[in-house]
């Protein structure tokens, strides 16, 4: 059972940082980013270091007190916020920022929790390398927060996710030990590989307060291209075709429908269609590589053969870097402008087998047309890697809270569908608070069995981000 804290432990984590480590409670640090939760604490704590993250872990668990760590504030399950049970001791990483070291020779460098994604961007980038991480929050949000839900993003189909690009961690331990894992090796199989078991945890085993991340070559040519499709299985026909004439040098596919390149264009009157061809499917594709012809080359013949057979029905290619930020900005446009044209959403981060999707679509699509008759489904997102942000906007004219009232309806027939065809309900946005149910219906008991065992062995008195993953009790 959490504890209160109480005016000893609020002075004593004060004493640990000094008057410019701690706050009073604010918005900044327990508002959720879709206002679906609000949060609550005793004391915002802001560590400098990570000794000073561990002091203050170390009086937390001796006082039995929750902590809720916090990194860039960006997520979008609940992770970040505590709106129920005893009151938490936030721990923001968010001075934390220091870039320790880049060593281009190992293709790796070392940076702090709170380092916005961004900022380790610039830093690899500085020393001729690629971070190969890269999403629309990437300016506010975080390493650390990134790797605690192991984030993917829109390159994730060449580099895999924020789990591919980590090759080791400082974590500090729900005792308020120091874990020094910052290795750079790529091979290290001395017994179990505990980095894994940090990344993906959502701060409910220990605060990662630094890592070591791989980096990549830059690319020095790309070629990118805005696709009007017949379908989604010709989408992927397209993208598999591109995949192999390529010799795999997609970076990027986004799949974007018709509906929502309407709202961006509403909601961005200053944005223009790239395309002349009416269809319900987009793609935006990039290939990187070292030869900008060559790319061209393969995207030009490989849009001209499914031309030919109807696949594609119409196609422009980015002949500037401007153009080619420009169809960016479409697709990076899409969420937010989801909101500001379609009204009330509902929501969902998942993955399927890529060639489910078609089928997904198609069931999805009726089973929500028979809870809220009249709500526009508006799925987009990484059809290269299999997720999908299956929005549903509101009904044309509907009121808002009423279609937010089939939430839950909503969420569990989509991520029953999902769960069928062998999918998961959380792509890239972790479990958090809004998931912990849904967790339990779809994932295999053994699964969750484990899932406990493993935070039970190492947070017996269940401090760390409490309620996360597993609801309290669960």
């Amino acid at each position: 059972m959490l504890n209160e804290p109480n005016g000893a432990l609020l002075e004593a984590l004060k004493a640990v940082v000094g008057p410019k480590g701690w706050l009073e409670p604010n918005d900044t640090y327990l508002t959720e980013r879709r206002d679906l939760y609000r949060g609550r604490a005793a004391i915002i704590m802001r560590p400098g270091s990570t000794a000073e993250v561990a002091a203050c872990v170390r009086l937390c668990a001796q006082a039995r007190v929750g902590i809720v760590p916090w990194g860039g504030g960006t997520g979008l399950v609940g992770g970040q916020v505590k709106p129920e049970g005893p009151v938490p001791v936030v721990i923001a990483l968010d001075r934390m920022q220091a870039v320790r070291a880049v060593m281009p020779q190992e293709s790796a460098m070392i940076v702090e929790a709170g380092l916005p994604l961004q900022l380790a961007q610039e830093a690899a980038a500085a020393a001729g390398k690629l971070f190969p991480l890269s999403y629309a929050s990437e300016g506010t949000a975080s390493i650390g927060g990134g790797l605690a839900v192991n984030s993917g993003g829109l390159i994730a189909v060449r580099y895999g996710v924020a789990r591919d690009m980590c090759l080791g961690l400082e974590v500090v331990t729900p005792q308020g030990e120091v874990w020094n894992g910052l290795s750079t090796l790529r091979k290290d199989n001395t017994g179990y590989d505990l980095r894994d078991l940090f990344i993906g945890s959502e701060g409910t085993l220990g605060i990662i307060c630094a890592a070591a991340l791989k980096l990549v070559p830059r690319p020095q040519a790309k070629s990118t291209a805005f696709v009007a499709v017949r379908g989604v299985s010709e989408a992927i026909a397209l993208m598999d075709a591109l995949q192999d004439a390529s010799g795999g040098a997609i970076a990027m596919v986004e799949l974007m429908p018709k509906l929502g390149l309407e709202f961006v264009y509403n909601a961005h009157p200053e944005m223009r269609h790239p395309l002349e061809a009416d269809s319900d499917w987009v793609l935006l594709v990039e290939l990187w590589g070292a030869d900008e012809q060559v790319l061209q080359d393969v995207l030009e013949t490989t849009l001209a053969a499914h031309f030919e057979s109807g696949a594609v029905l119409d196609a422009t290619l980015a002949v500037s870097e401007a153009q080619r930020t420009g169809f960016r900005a479409i697709r990076e446009a899409l969420s937010d402008a989801q909101k500001i044209s379609g009204g009330a959403s509902i929501k969902h981060d998942i993955t399927l087998p890529i060639a489910s999707i078609p089928e997904f679509l198609e069931r999805a699509a009726k089973s929500v047309q028979s809870i809220v008759p009249g709500a526009r489904p508006c799925p987009f997102g990484h059809l290269g890697d299999g997720n999908l942000h299956y929005n549903v906007s509101q009904p044309v004219g509907g009121d808002a809270k009423v279609f937010l009232s089939h939430w839950r309806g909503v969420n569990q027939i989509i991520h029953s569908i999902v769960s069928e065809m062998n999918g998961s309900i959380s792509a890239e946005h972790g479990i958090g608070r809004m998931k912990t149910e849904e967790l339990l219906v779809h994932s295999d008991p053994i699964k969750i069995s484990l899932i406990r065992a493993v935070k039970s062995a190492v947070d017996p008195y269940g401090i760390m981000n409490p309620g996360a993953i597993l609801a309290v009790g669960a």
